[in-house]
C-alpha cells in the first residue's frame, strides 16, 4: 500500500482513581488530585495500541498523540513516544481551564483540524469522569463518521477501516470511509511496554514551559535535536471562538457532591468443596443474582 496514514491518538493524564486511599478526598467531596498519582488513561492506552499496530502493518506511517492539560501533561506523551509514538502535541492554556466535554471537545477538533490525520484513535472514556462524550463529541464537530466500542482494527485501506466493535451481547464488525474516528474499550489488546530504544531516543523530550521551569540547572535542546521538543498549542495556536473554551464554553455545573462508602452488611465463608459452592451457586440463582 502506498498510502501512509497519520493517526493522532488523544489521550490523557488523569488521577489514578483505582487505587483510592483515605486522603483522595477533599472534606468538599472533591478528589485530591495532590494525594492521586497522574497516570496514562488505562483505555487511552488501548487505543494507542491499536495505533501502533497500524504502523506496524504500514510502514511510514506517523503517529501523534494529543493530549489537553497542565505541564505535567506532556508525561504522557514522552510516555506515548517511549512505546512507539513519533510526537504529540499538548494543549495548554490558562483560557481552557475549567472546561467541561463540550469545550474540552471543542479544543481538540480546534486542534485535530491543523493536524489533519487520516485517523483519530481515543479510548472510550476517561477513568476521573466515565462520560465517553468527548470522542464523539470531536468526531461530530470534524463531522467525521466514528465507530465507537472497538476492540480490534481488523483491516484498512487507502479508502475505508474495518473494526470488530465489543457490545454488551455479543460483537460487530463495521467499515467505514476516512477520516474517521474511532473509540476503544479497555477489552482491547493492552499496550505494548516501552521499548529501550525509543526511551533512550525520547528520554529529554520535553515542552519549552518545562525548560523555562527547569531553574538553572537546565540544557536548552541543542541544534539538531528538534525532534525532542514536545510543541505546546493554545488559544492563539488552535484559534476559533473565546467563548468555547473553558468554563465559558463549559454548560455543565455541579449541583452537588456526595461521598458515599459502601460497606458490606452481610458476608459468607466458604470453602474450596464442590458441595459449598453449589450451595452458593443455588441461593444466587434463587435470588435472581444471576440466571
Amino acid at each position: 500500500m502506498d498510502k501512509k496514514f497519520r493517526i493522532v491518538v488523544l489521550a490523557k493524564q488523569v488521577p489514578d482513581t483505582r487505587n483510592v486511599g483515605k486522603d483522595a478526598m477533599k472534606e468538599d467531596g472533591t478528589v485530591n488530585r495532590a494525594a492521586l498519582p497522574a497516570i496514562f488513561n488505562p483505555e487511552d492506552m488501548n487505543a494507542l495500541e491499536q495505533a501502533l499496530r497500524i504502523k506496524d502493518r504500514i510502514a511510514g506511517s506517523e503517529i501523534l498523540l494529543l493530549t489537553m492539560g497542565p505541564t505535567r501533561a506532556a508525561d504522557i506523551i514522552r510516555e506515548g513516544m517511549f512505546r512507539g509514538a513519533d510526537g504529540g502535541i499538548l494543549l495548554t492554556d490558562r483560557k481552557f481551564a475549567g472546561s467541561d466535554t463540550l469545550a474540552t471537545s471543542y479544543a481538540i477538533s480546534q486542534a485535530v483540524r491543523k493536524l489533519n490525520p487520516d485517523i483519530i484513535i481515543a479510548g472510550r472514556q476517561a477513568i476521573d469522569g466515565d462520560t465517553a462524550q468527548v470522542g464523539p463529541q470531536v468526531a461530530e464537530k470534524l463531522n467525521f463518521p466514528q465507530i465507537t466500542y472497538a476492540e480490534e482494527i481488523l483491516e484498512i485501506s487507502e479508502q475505508k477501516i474495518t473494526v470488530k466493535r465489543r457490545l454488551e451481547r455479543g460483537v460487530e464488525i463495521v467499515s467505514s470511509s476516512l477520516p474517521v474516528l474511532v473509540t476503544v474499550t479497555a477489552t482491547a489488546p493492552e499496550c505494548r511496554p516501552r521499548h529501550a530504544k525509543q526511551l533512550m531516543k525520547y528520554k529529554h523530550a520535553r515542552t519549552l514551559s518545562e525548560e523555562q521551569t527547569a531553574g538553572e540547572g537546565y540544557m536548552p535542546i541543542p541544534e539538531g535535536y528538534e525532534y525532542l521538543r514536545i510543541p505546546e498549542w493554545g488559544f492563539s495556536e488552535i484559534g476559533g471562538e473565546e467563548s468555547g473554551y473553558g468554563l465559558a464554553g463549559s454548560p455543565t455545573k455541579v449541583k452537588k457532591i456526595e461521598n458515599i462508602i459502601l460497606q458490606a452488611k452481610e458476608s459468607k465463608k466458604l470453602s474450596s468443596s464442590d458441595e459449598d459452592i453449589d450451595t452458593l451457586i443455588k441461593e444466587l440463582i434463587s435470588s435472581h443474582t444471576i440466571g
